[in-house]
């Protein structure tokens, strides 16, 4: 016979039940602000900035201290550690300029990926050491969900069953921990888009990924009501010579979801992948047009995608910083039209 110790009392289960609805709520999703040291340097360098921590700072403000218009587009903000605790110009906390617009502060807290022995290239993500006591500092800083991400890829050899099945198992140990100390935990289990698979496979390999997720949560005994996914969509490989539909890529992401997502999910946000702003928001307006049942809220965890235009636009210039959150909260707005599935 199986036994469940309860691990979340009835006020706990609430509590993350009632965030996880507030991040996806109508019309609303995720600002993926939570970009590493390293992954800044790449976007600064494109536009021939410096990777400071000054200039870091100087770029999350311009996307910090958009108007009230994007309260109805942004439901959630993930921040990187250093962010977290960084202020405006004015001495304001970033925190504190994301909680006064009602949206809710989310914090990475994986370590980052590190090699999975015996596998061809596969890797897992690190970091569990110390997290339920990290988890506690930032739910007293301020944050109310997190996010960590596992990386698969595509390929003859790859995924592997261990891969999947270890990354499941970090993500579900992950998750619980998160539970426990009051915080709403993203599940991104991420496919990643490099090769030249077809659409068939990406959707065959996601269905593989996400059944062993939520086999591994529900081991892990955690709150499905008081969770979010954030997969890939389901799209070819960039290297693959056949060319998808923006219906097709929808019908084959939804239908991998419908497989293997159970309902009590509020909301699945999608990460952009590679994809060019245009890309992510057409792609995203197909999947909630879909003419199949979606039982969960369809929305956006990106980062690339919000921000490409805002990072153009800024180019390391204080002059331009009211120009760069301009071009940031239309396409924010953008997204946000694509959630009602009213065109893009």
């Amino acid at each position: 016979m199986t036994h469940q110790y309860p691990a979340l009392t009835a006020e706990q289960k609430k509590e993350l039940s009632d965030i996880a609805l507030r991040i996806v709520a109508p019309g609303k999703g995720i600002l993926a602000a939570d970009e590493s040291a390293g992954s800044m340097a790449k976007r600064l360098n494109q536009i021939g900035v410096e990777n400071t921590e000054e200039n870091r700072r100087l770029y999350r403000q311009i996307l910090f201290s958009a108007d009230s218009r994007v309260k109805k587009c942004i439901g959630g903000v993930i921040f990187f550690h250093e962010t977290m605790y960084q202020k405006a110009d004015d001495g304001t906390p970033f925190v504190q300029m994301i909680k006064d617009k009602g949206i809710v502060v989310g914090i990475k807290v994986d370590k980052g990926v590190v090699p999975l022995a015996g596998t061809d290239g596969e890797t897992t993500t690190q970091g569990l050491d110390g997290l339920s006591e990290r988890c506690a500092q930032y739910k007293k800083d301020g944050a109310d969900f997190a996010k960590w991400r596992c990386v698969l890829k595509i390929s003859d050899n790859t995924p592997s069953a261990l891969a999947i099945m270890e990354n499941a198992n970090v993500l579900a140990r992950y998750a619980s921990i998160c539970q426990q100390n009051g915080i709403v935990p993203i599940v991104e289990p991420e496919i990643l888009p490099d090769g030249d698979h077809d659409l068939k496979r990406c959707q065959y390999v996601t269905e593989k990924v996400l059944a062993a997720v939520y086999k591994a949560l529900s081991d892990h005994h955690v709150y499905l009501e008081g969770t979010l996914l954030k997969p890939n969509m389901v799209t070819p490989g960039h290297s693959c010579p056949t060319k998808y539909s923006p219906e097709e890529i929808a019908m084959a992401t939804v239908t991998a979801l419908r497989r293997t997502v159970p309902p009590a999910v509020p909301g699945v946000t999608f990460l952009s992948g590679g994809q060019s702003e245009e890309e992510a928001s057409i792609n995203l307006n197909a999947i909630n047009t879909c003419p199949l049942m979606r039982p969960w809220a369809l929305t956006f965890s990106y980062g690339r995608a919000l921000q490409a235009s805002a990072l153009s636009a800024w180019r390391g210039q204080r002059d331009n910083a009211t120009a760069a959150t301009e071009e940031f909260v239309k396409r924010a707005e953008v997204m946000g039209v694509t959630l009602a599935g009213q065109g893009c």
